[in-house]
């Protein structure tokens, strides 16, 4: 029996040396400028070593792909907080988030309170035509029981292959008994562009986040708000609160809508792929209608690419809180198998040169949390100013700013 151990962790050894002796060639191949600098042969025999450990004397058996997946999540992991290894399912789900389509049923949830409630049935999709409504607590998904922990287990068990069915069990206020909706899973589009007129000549754009169609959309719903407008928009809200990020290259083709000319963002990294500079191209869609961002700590990564390029530029005011702070490019490199890793490869820098990693864009205007509700109930139906104060603060600035800049703005659609 010791011999068989024995063997199996010389085995384990030499799998785990040669992995080590490969990876060090690369680096050494890549690091020429520190010849002679010893391979970390030490390193590489206590990780044998510590497999062999967890192997034999572990209370549970464990194999070695178990173990040799986790080191590779530990070691990408470990590098910083974005940097990460994607399995098969969590790759798939960094995709359908970048590219903005999905099978599926159709349903934005959230986790409030150790329940699965709907915030919203996407227009047109299963959920919607079914009867699904914000506010209805997910309790079961095909007889079982949601997990109250983690959303991503319910999200994937709703999505599936086009055409078959899920059945959802939902808690609803003021029916007593659980209602069974079966639904047929379809192609489903996520729009990350919300888009609202205020009130004449004042116009509203949420983006949710960043992914391959934000710019298409962002450009229909600017000409949608025009057309609703009857004319030229005086101002415009551009929300990105909790805007958590995305793709790179449409947070550029966001900025570079409201720009004629500037630097949108720059970047520097180690390898030629990693430095770039990316410069707005003629043609401003509200022409120089004045523009108020709104921020807090939750508008991160390509949402604060868009602040920064706008801020910088002078083309539009700050209001709300610091933004989140993260710096960083994350570049998604395809592994074998259907697995990736999403590894940090620039720093990016603002026009004026800055780093806002780990520091933020403070706000132009500063608005203080409001945590007093309000003195009496705000209708549902109310305007959109009305039940956001911090949108109607926003639209007061724009009126300010259209004031003072007179009428002789012109679109170039």
């Amino acid at each position: 029996m010791a011999n068989k151990i024995r063997n199996v962790s010389l085995i384990l050894a030499g799998v785990v040396l040669g992995l080590c002796l490969g990876l060090m060639q690369g680096v050494s191949a890549e690091r020429q400028d520190a010849p002679g600098k010893d391979l970390p042969w030490q390193d590489a025999r206590m990780l044998a070593e510590v497999l062999e450990r967890v192997k034999r004397e572990y209370v549970n058996p464990v194999d070695d792909h178990q173990l040799l997946q986790a080191a590779i999540h530990g070691m990408v992991s470990s590098l910083d907080p974005y940097s990460t290894f994607l399995d098969g399912e969590e790759y798939d789900e960094l995709k359908i988030s970048s590219s903005g389509e999905y099978s599926g049923v159709g349903i934005e949830v959230s986790m409030e309170d150790e329940q699965v409630v709907v915030v919203s049935p996407f227009e047109g999709s299963p959920a919607a035509a079914a009867g699904i409504r914000s506010g209805d607590i997910i309790v079961t998904i095909d007889g079982v029981p949601v997990n109250t922990v983690t959303l991503a287990d319910t999200i994937g068990r709703m999505r599936g292959p086009e055409g078959t069915v899920v059945k959802i069990g939902i808690v609803r206020e003021g029916i007593a008994e659980p209602l069974l909706f079966n639904l047929k899973r379809s192609r489903v589009e996520l729009h990350s562009v919300k888009a609202e007129l205020l009130e004449s000549g004042f116009g509203y754009v949420r983006i949710s986040q960043f992914s391959e169609t934000t710019g298409d959309e962002l450009d229909g719903a600017l000409k949608g708000l025009h057309k609703r407008n009857g004319a030229q928009l005086r101002g415009l809200v551009l929300d990105l609160r909790n805007n958590p990020g995305g793709v790179l290259e449409a947070a550029v083709s966001v900025a570079d809508a409201f720009l004629d000319r500037g630097v949108i963002v720059t970047a520097k990294g180690r390898t030629p792929e990693s430095k770039f500079e990316m410069d707005a191209t003629p043609g401003d869609a509200l022409g120089g209608a004045p523009i108020v961002i709104l921020v807090n700590g939750g508008s991160a990564s390509a949402a604060e690419i868009v602040a920064g390029a706008l801020k910088d530029n002078h083309r539009a005011k700050l209001m709300g809180r610091t933004t989140f702070g993260k710096g960083s490019v994350q570049t998604v490199m395809p592994l074998s198998d259907d697995r990736a890793i999403k590894l940090t490869t620039s720093l990016y820098y603002t026009p004026s040169g800055v780093s806002i990693n780990h520091t933020g864009i403070a706000p132009d205007i500063e608005l203080a949390r409001d945590s007093k509700p309000p003195t009496s109930p705000i209708p549902a139906d109310a305007p959109l100013s009305q039940r956001d104060w911090e949108i109607g603060r926003a639209v007061e600035e724009l009126k300010v700013q259209a004031a003072a800049a007179g009428p002789s703005l012109t679109a170039k659609l």
